[in-house]
């Protein structure tokens, strides 16, 4: 598995983990949706996450966005 997917994947559990822990407990979890969709946003514009940056750091196989 590389950077491009681990990324993916962990950016897709966290959005379902914030709204499903604001339907069932707080609805001010739906921030936290919002800064990591405005981080995946940003991240399209200037090739920077910090965590495909660990994952690099850690010797994931980068792939071809964060590469």
């Amino acid at each position: 598995m590389n950077i491009d997917r681990i990324v993916s994947l962990v950016a897709k559990l966290f959005v379902l983990l914030s709204v499903l822990l604001s339907v069932y407990y707080n609805q001010n979890w739906l921030w936290f949706t919002g800064f990591v969709g405005l981080n995946l946003f940003q991240s399209a514009f200037t090739g920077f996450c910090p965590l495909a940056k660990i994952l690099k750091t850690a010797g994931v196989e980068p792939g071809k966005a964060y590469e």
